[in-house]
């Protein structure tokens, strides 16, 4: 009997690599993906490594299938958007070494700036998908992922959902499998898309898409579990779990294969049952490809195209049970915020003071929209800060963007930020682009970056300049600042902003959550000198608070950073023991 384990989603499509024998593992972090690559890490047998971004990682992972490696790239589903490029041609050269690639999609945006389904990327770039219901399924998909990979010449996707990814359940633990390298070969006519050969090739892709249609109607994961067949069910992923619990007498089909689904068992398990339902979180995908088929089932006209599905639903809107449910009780509001000690914390002030606009970009920078801050005006994806400000200066001309700026971490602007760099000044913008370098990828838990020193597995490397990095784009005019400094950064951002060039301002302080051993001193308010203004009150920290209409610092929250002592301007907070 295998060993078992308790294990997070995440985790077990790392065990899951590392039993099919794969040798190369890529990714850009994104919640809820970012776990699969750290723990892949863990084996020695992997190469691992984060990527500057999802295209590059997916260009890496081409490349070492290709060379005949097992292969597996993991994102979260907007990376999916990133690394669409190289994606849909990977489809037409087909691979060598077998090539999964992990998609965790964000149902209710728990992490995510939209909800967009990875399930059409599938149907588009004509690429197999598979999508587990637990740990042990993504674990043995993984394993069964690269199996097909190979057998069809083609990229795998494996769905997540964040319920998969950080949920966890029973993964039985098998021995590593020893796969040799494929051999390599050269081969232009299959590995080259020029047009000439990418005409041939998308004959093949769907050829070969047709035989894998046939061939799922018998796949080993496309399951039927027949019982009462007044209710029909066909489902995957996490929503299977919720359809055993809310219907367990109900017949269901699970679709282990969402892409392309089998034809000839829906068909079959539809004329076993009375009423059909699909049971699908997010679009209507197998919905509407089952209708054109012509058999009748009820799908979105019950359910929603939003957010997470639940037991509680499922029931009631096929049973059509009212199950009384206490109304949940309401809990105070509280919003997101910066970490007390954020060294973003310094720059939103000042913008705000200044009254300066910014458009932001993806990061925990991003909560500084929020008030009191108010200190970006747009977020839309990584990289478009800065796109978006050369955008809204040739727009409206040089005189409007000088109240402008553009706002980027140091990860997202490595990850898709330089090329708008570029594009200021090779079409000669005047923005003013502030990086707020951290020294991490913060929002994802902490990795590092082409610009942090240290790779994935924790090796030194080269430390990417972002001061050298700029000048060598043609950007003359480089500051960094203290961003704990409020007077150096209001006087850069004064002085940079009108300037008839384009300018960038690096705010650089490491992320507080960084070092856990350095000793931090708590800040108080003197409140025979505090006038009660509430100017503290405008930094958003949460350590500052007010208690019974007067300020005061909850010490167990101070990071001891000391931005608010420089902000007030009657010296009424001090550290601890002054």
């Amino acid at each position: 009997m295998a060993d078992k384990k308790l294990m997070l989603g995440n985790e077990a499509v790392a065990r899951g690599a590392y039993e099919a024998g794969a040798t190369v593992a890529v990714a850009y972090p994104g919640t809820p993906s970012t776990e699969i690559t750290e723990f892949v890490a863990k084996y020695d047998e992997i190469y691992a490594q984060w990527s500057p971004n999802e295209k590059v990682a997916l260009e890496v992972g081409v490349g070492a299938s290709f060379s005949g490696a097992r292969t597996m790239v993991a994102m979260k589903h907007v990376g999916v958007n990133v690394a669409a490029d190289p994606l849909f041609t990977a489809s037409y050269t087909g691979i060598n070494g077998g090539l999964v690639i992990l998609a965790a999609d964000d149902p209710g945006m728990h992490s995510s700036q939209n909800e967009q389904d990875t399930r059409y990327y599938a149907r588009s770039a004509h690429i197999p998908m598979l999508e587990p219901s637990d740990s042990n399924e993504a674990k043995e998909y993984v394993k069964e992922a690269f199996e097909l990979s190979e057998k069809y010449d083609t990229p795998v996707f494996i769905r997540l959902t964040t319920r998969i990814s950080h949920s966890q359940s029973l993964v039985d633990l098998n021995n590593r499998v020893d796969v040799p390298m494929k051999e390599y070969t050269k081969d232009f006519k299959k590995n080259v898309m020029m047009p000439g050969m990418a005409r041939v090739k998308h004959v093949v892709v769907e050829k070969r898409m047709n035989q894998i249609a046939e061939d799922c109607n018998t796949f080993k994961y496309n399951t039927v579990e027949m019982n009462d067949t007044s209710v029909g069910v066909i489902t995957s992923g996490v929503p299977y779990q919720y359809v055993k619990e809310a219907l367990p007498n109900a017949s269901v089909l699970k679709l282990g294969m969402v892409h392309p689904i089998p034809k000839k068992l829906i068909e079959e398990f539809a004329s076993k049952v009375d009423t059909l339902y699909i049971v699908e979180e997010l679009e209507p995908i197998f919905e509407e490809q089952i209708k054109s088929w012509g058999i009748k089932v009820i799908g979105k006209e019950i359910f929603t195209v939003q957010g997470e599905y639940s037991a509680n639903l499922i029931e009631e809107k096929i049973s059509e049970h009212n199950l009384n449910l206490d109304t949940p009780k309401q809990l105070p509001v509280r919003p997101p915020v910066m970490c007390p000690g954020c060294p973003h914390r310094g720059v939103y002030y000042i913008l705000n003071k200044l009254k300066k606009h910014a458009t932001g970009d993806i990061g925990c920078y991003t909560l500084g929209a929020l008030p009191p801050l108010e200190g970006i005006d747009t977020c839309v994806c990584m990289g478009a800060s800065i796109g978006m400000l050369h955008g809204m200066e040739k727009a409206r001309g040089k005189e409007f963007i000088k109240d402008w700026v553009g706002i980027i971490g140091d990860s997202t602007f490595v990850h898709s930020g330089i090329t708008g760099l570029v594009d200021i000044v090779y079409n000669k913008g005047i923005s003013t682009v502030i990086i707020l370098d951290n020294s991490t990828t913060g929002m994802t838990g902490h990795q590092d970056n082409p610009a942090t020193g240290k790779t994935l597995k924790g090796e030194e490397t080269h430390v990417l300049n972002l001061v050298q990095l700029a000048n060598s784009v043609g950007i003359n005019s480089v500051r960094v600042v203290n961003p704990f400094k409020p007077e150096e950064v209001e006087l850069a951002i004064k002085e940079e902003t009108m300037k008839e060039e384009p300018s960038v301002i690096i705010a650089s302080a490491p992320c507080e959550l960084l070092d856990k051993k350095r000793k931090r001193v708590p800040y108080r308010i003197n409140v025979d000198a505090c006038k009660n203004c509430g100017m503290c009150m405008k930094l958003g920290c949460p350590a500052i608070q007010k208690k019974d209409g007067k300020m005061m610092i909850n010490d167990t929250l101070c990071s001891g950073c000391g931005l608010c002592a420089k902000v007030c301007k009657f010296g009424a907070i001090v550290k601890d023991g002054e």
